[in-house]
């Protein structure tokens, strides 16, 4: 029996479903069961099948013009706007044809074996070590309180950071000499199971749940480059996005019929984000984050084909923010439009504490993970992002501006207009050598070639029957219509700056081979797909293309079970184990790093941080870097190699376990001898932790 949000649940849908760690209770709080339901896409668009026979990376230059250009870091390097530029995929871009190389970096460490999936800790390769940068409940204003897990208010929890934290960023503040920066953090969803007392009552546990999402700036400091980060309490940039934060909506759908409420006749101010899993940082400095599980809010009729498509039911919550807030059931009157009002890509500027943040509706409703930005050779701004459900698609968005070098009030409006294409994948090999285990294809890999099918183009719907309004706001349907290949749930997208090919997680499909379900493709080669895959795209011509070619990098999984794998043909013996593929990043010489949600197939593994080599002879080489403590996944990694440096968000350690019998003490552990600080907090907080050399 679980109790979540004052409510007793006699069964989770998913318990004794979930592969490897991923616990039944993430699935009920995260995403709603969504594999125990139905799968949304039902359509009937072409199949695969029928079809076929670093930080260098996207958080480039930010163009603030003579008042000195902000430099956005992430693996220790401040790029140029040329940098930002990657050569189309044609090539290596300039930056890595001048030294770059997979042997080239600063944070060189011995891979870690992998670690038992109940073991309490943060493990770190010899010669690192880690700390907390900011924990969940931490005061962030000056006025904000300590941290008190017994005695928690909703008033507290809006002057402290929030609760899971998941996409995370470090962006430099201009002219601090490396010395003060600011982090970003989203917070994906609340486990009120763990997070209070079980005597507290549950319009409590309603209130304070609630105001623990949303997102969270806030500034850090250190002495030098040699010394980590810790948070500043009290500085002037820090700021939380609460459910009464107002954001304004751009694009075709502000002002639409079909987003407009009784608090929102006009239907252009939005309050709230929620749901927000990853995210990107774009050329201009600001921060995108994805609403991706919006749907597990609300109350909604359930009957209609949108709301199916969504995965919109008619049942109480989990949270039951219904009781409390009459926009949160759809069937109430003037509320009919507010789901609509979530699963956009929202936008928000860090350094300005009283900017407004956005929702773009340009870049399509559907469960975004993320959108991540690259600026194409033509000068438009391109943003990938991939729907996070089963059989569902990979989109991409096209600026109708081009960027302008040193203008960022000019390129924060990029995403308000421009096409938006949804992909189309055809394989190389014939159907019937896809045998549906992950065996390599006769010609020794998978690939082949894609097209962007359009949705809108040039203010207009390419949809036959759907307005541009209903494309945007109904995205899913009006894919459906124009036939792109179901994917193994597209999770985060990001394009390389180094070679301007785009990398795709697919996590996982339990359902994929499954009775009436499709099965195996070349792009999706196994089914029960346990373990997901990772595509590699590459553009015909610069990223405005609608033409690419594609292979797997890899189709992951754990060699030594016996498990069929693919790493770009290095040898299975020697890579890590690695499993469910969700987050990715980049290092400073193109190094692809990938954090798991899942854990490898092999029984009782943690989720963990991999490097993955790109290029030259050990193409396909994993190598995990650190793994999560019990019951936790891997989140928002930032991989700062220049300084021998590493950031993960650790997100819901210790799920399985309760207030009163917690399964995890991360990240306040007690250390060996040491005696428990006083108001040390003996429940698991979800936290972002630095990982840093100590052997100089």
């Amino acid at each position: 029996m679980s109790e979540i949000s004052g409510r007793k649940f006699a069964l989770l849908p998913m318990l004794g479903h979930t592969k490897g760690k991923r616990s039944p209770i993430t699935c009920a709080l995260k995403c709603d069961n969504a594999c125990a339901g139905d799968v949304c896409n039902t359509s009937s668009n072409s199949y695969f099948r029928d079809i076929a026979s670093t930080t260098l990376s996207r958080r480039a230059a930010l163009g603030f013009g003579a008042a000195g250009a902000l430099a956005v870091v992430l693996g220790g390097a401040v790029t140029s706007g040329e940098k930002a530029i990657a050569d189309g995929g044609t090539g290596l871009s300039a930056a890595a044809k001048n030294g770059f190389g997979p042997g080239a970096s600063k944070l060189q460490f011995t891979a870690i074996p992998a670690v038992a999936s109940d073991v309490d800790a943060l493990t770190v390769p010899a010669g690192f070590t880690w700390q907390p940068v900011i924990r969940w409940g931490d005061p962030i204003f000056k006025d904000a309180p300590a941290f008190e897990l017994g005695n928690q208010t909703a008033a507290a929890q809006e002057r402290q950071f929030g609760y899971n934290n998941d996409y995370s960023d470090i962006l430099e503040i201009p002219g601090s000499k490396g010395r003060r920066a600011l982090l970003f953090a989203n917070h994906e969803y609340t486990n009120e199971n763990i997070m209070f007392p079980a005597s507290m009552p549950a319009a409590q546990m309603r209130a304070v749940g609630a105001a623990a999402h949303g997102l969270s700036v806030v500034e850090l400091e250190r002495k030098n480059k040699n010394k980590p980060w810790t948070y500043v309490q009290g500085a002037p940039l820090n700021r939380r996005y609460l459910n009464s934060t107002r954001y304004e909506l751009t694009g075709p759908v502000a002002g639409s019929d079909l987003v407009k409420t009784v608090a929102d006749p006009e239907g252009r101010w939005i309050n709230g984000t929620l749901g927000n899993c990853s995210g990107g940082t774009t050329p201009w400095g600001t921060i995108l984050s994805g609403e991706e599980n919006f749907n597990g809010y609300f109350v909604a009729p359930g009957t209609s084909t949108s709301d199916k498509r969504y995965g919109l039911t008619n049942k109480a919550t989990a949270r039951q923010w219904e009781l409390d807030d009459p926009r949160f059931n759809a069937n109430n009157a003037g509320y009919e439009n507010e789901t609509n009002r979530f699963g956009w890509i929202v936008e928000v500027d860090p350094f300005d504490p009283t900017s407004t943040p956005k929702k773009h509706s340009s870049l399509g409703r559907f469960k975004h993970e993320g959108a991540n930005v690259i600026v194409a050779k033509s000068g438009h701004v391109v943003a990938y992002s991939g729907d996070d459900e089963r059989f569902d698609y990979l989109y991409k968005f096209v600026s109708k501006a081009k960027y302008r070098e040193g203008d960022r009030k000019h390129n924060m409006t990029l995403l308000s207009e421009g096409d938006l294409y949804v992909a189309k994948f055809t394989g190389n090999a014939p159907a019937a050598e896809i045998d549906g285990k992950g065996s390599v294809p006769a010609d020794g890999s998978f690939d082949g070639t894609g097209e962007w099918l359009p949705l809108v183009v040039g203010g207009k719907s390419m949809v036959a029957s759907m307005s541009v309004e209903e494309v945007l706001v109904y995205t899913r349907l009006a894919a459906d219509k124009v036939g792109p290949t179901k994917m193994d749930r597209c999770e985060d997208v990001q394009p390389s700056l180094h070679t301007g090919k785009v990398y795709v997680a697919c996590t996982n499909n339990s359902d994929r081979g499954k009775p009436g379900k499709e099965g195996a493709t070349e792009m999706n080669p196994r089914n029960e797909n346990r373990d997901g895959h990772i595509v590699e795209i590459t553009e015909t011509g610069d990223q405005t293309s609608t033409k690419f070619t594609w292979n797997l990098l890899m189709v992951c999984g754990d060699p030594s079970t016996g498990d069929v794998t693919y790493f770009s043909g290095f040898p299975a013996d020697q890579v890590s184990p690695i499993s469910c593929p969700d987050n990715l990043a980049f290092d400073s010489v193109g190094n692809l790093w990938i954090s798991t949600d899942g854990a490898p197939s092999g029984i009782g593994k943690a989720d963990g941080l991999f490097k993955v080599t790109l290029d030259g002879p050990e193409r396909g080489r994993v190598e995990q870097f650190l793994a999560v403590p019990r019951d936790a996944e891997t989140c928002g990694p930032i991989v700062r190699d220049t300084e021998r440096s590493v950031f993960v968000s650790v997100q819901h350690p210790g799920e399985e376990g309760t207030f009163e019998a917690p399964h995890s003490y991360f990240p306040d552990y007690v250390r060996a001898g040491a005696p428990v600080r006083r108001g040390q907090a003996r429940a698991p907080r979800p936290a972002v932790v630095q990982v840093f050399r100590t052997d100089a």
